[in-house]
């Protein structure tokens, strides 16, 4: 079950999440267009490497003090699948999050909740020498502010059965969608090594959280929580009849 978009259409334009959608594209093609060994490097130039933030490990000719790391491993991806998968989240949930609390709010929180992930995952393997890279940390924050505005908002699933026989597509509520996201996240990092799983499924736990923690504060005053969509109007005029009318 793959979300590929929801029917929850708020009046405006969502510049924030394009940008942030393009700035990450950007910084994917520039990782590409680095000779061998180089492309390697930037990850650990402009990852966030625990064992760096912390002091315990050192990196000569680091481009960036540790702490900015936090920053910019939010726009760093480890390959073309993981900025997708990436993106095509940030596309489908950021827009109405970005609208529901303004463009310099969503800016900040954006990045909250990328810094509040990264650290959730860095204080759990200080020592740690391996990268954490990508933007998954701050979109689980949207999803998390997302599931309190939009809960009854209806997204749109792919549906791939195995053995694979026939996708099919089906809407389900936001609220069963990203809390069941949730749920996979936090058993996943219970059943895996944090050191050796490949998904920082604790970063997103903890996005996700600081996500639903913040959204009181951000949104605007007139968008409430927990939004309930407007009845849909049914219009005779609109069904098709059969040929006896």
């Amino acid at each position: 079950m793959f979300p590929i978009s929801d029917d929850n259409h708020n009046p405006g334009t969502p510049v924030v999440t394009w940008t942030l959608i393009a700035i990450s594209v950007v910084v994917f093609f520039w990782q590409m267009s680095l000779p061998p060994g180089a492309d390697e490097l930037s990850v650990y130039h402009y990852g966030l490497i625990p064992g760096v933030l912390f002091g315990s490990v050192s990196m000569a000719d680091a481009p960036l003090p540790a702490w900015g790391t936090v920053i910019t491993s939010m726009f760093m991806h480890g390959g073309l699948a993981h900025l997708a998968g990436n993106m095509l989240y940030l596309w489908i949930f950021g827009d109405n999050v970005e609208l529901a609390m303004g463009r310099v709010r969503f800016v900040l929180f954006y990045l909250i909740c990328g810094v509040a992930a990264a650290m959730t995952h860095a204080l759990l393997v200080p020592g740690s020498t391996i990268p954490l890279v990508g933007a998954s940390g701050a979109i689980s924050g949207v999803l998390g502010a997302y599931l309190l505005l939009y809960p009854r908002a209806r997204v749109r699933v792919l549906f791939i059965p195995f053995p694979l026989i026939l996708l099919r597509t089906f809407y389900v509520p936001a609220l069963i969608v990203l809390g069941l996201w949730f749920v996979i996240q936090v058993l996943s990092g219970l059943g895996s090594d944090i050191e050796e799983a490949g998904v920082a499924f604790w970063a997103h736990v903890g996005g996700f959280v600081a996500g639903g923690l913040l959204i009181p504060i951000f949104k605007r005053r007139d968008v409430p929580l927990f939004h309930k969509p407007a009845p849909r109007v049914f219009d005779g005029r609109s069904v098709r009849r059969g040929p006896w009318g």
